[in-house]
């Protein structure tokens, strides 16, 4: 049973039929692992904390920088030098006394993915949005081999994408599907490339808003769809994603 200052606290949301009481407690005993508590984390947890998501468990090793300050914006000026994952549990403490915090300050990588994202127990969805291409393929790896719904966000200087991963579903791809078997690519920081700050809340939130519906059902289901955003043109596109049936990860 919701407490009378929970059903005051997301009674925007048990107004909505699509979610409800039933869907507010279902919130409440969920559990969502972040990834990279940076630009695209950093408004995704608030509104994760904020919708009552009950357990967070946020995964990562960096600590907050003076540059991280103009896009997120879960930090303040006098956190500089913290460890994010330290000033997100003081944030989400602050905001939302109803969750369970749990902070990894580890450096997640393919020898310690699923050791990680079940540290806590497994998941109900991953919300990826980490800046390094071989952690996506090995948080990618890793949430489809536990069947858990994967969020993953990505931006750079003035485009964002977003998709949701249930690849082990006869007809929906995976994330290899998206990008193939670990491409050669360089990995382009924030720092050498720009990005406009107000897009990672963006993207973040958008993030945030698919993870909730992977708990809680509502609306067309987006996966197997591919979003993105451009910001020079305030633009949205909507692709499908087919599953390959060459995949090396979820083909047959």
């Amino acid at each position: 049973m919701l407490s009378d200052t929970q059903l005051d606290r997301y009674a925007r949301h048990i107004i909505l039929r699509e979610i409800g009481g039933a869907g507010q407690r279902k919130l409440l005993a969920s559990h969502v692992v972040v990834i990279g508590a940076g630009g695209i984390g950093s408004p995704a947890i608030q509104y994760l904390a904020a919708a009552g998501v009950g357990t967070l468990t946020v995964i990562d090793d960096d600590h907050v920088s003076l540059s991280n300050l103009q896009r997120q914006t879960l930090y303040a000026t006098d956190e500089v030098g913290t460890g994010k994952v330290e000033a997100a549990h003081a944030a989400v403490a602050r905001l939302n006394p109803d969750i369970a915090f749990n902070p990894v300050a580890r450096r997640i990588h393919a020898g310690n993915v699923t050791e990680l994202l079940t540290l806590h127990g497994t998941p109900d969805a991953i919300l990826d949005g980490c800046d390094n291409f071989a952690t996506r393929l090995a948080v990618a790896d890793a949430a489809l081999a536990l069947r858990v719904p994967l969020i993953s966000a990505a931006v750079g200087e003035f485009e964002g994408q977003l998709g949701v991963f249930r690849g082990w579903e006869p007809d929906l791809p995976c994330y290899r599907c998206f990008v193939g078997d670990a491409p050669e690519r360089p990995d382009v920081s924030c720092s050498e490339q720009g990005v406009l700050g107000a897009l990672t809340g963006v993207m973040g939130s958008l993030a945030a808003l698919e993870t909730v519906r992977a708990l809680v059902p509502f609306g067309t289901d987006a996966a197997g769809k591919l979003l993105l955003a451009d910001a020079l043109d305030l633009r949205f596109r909507t692709l499908a994603l087919h599953k390959d049936p060459g995949c090396s990860t979820c083909a047959g």
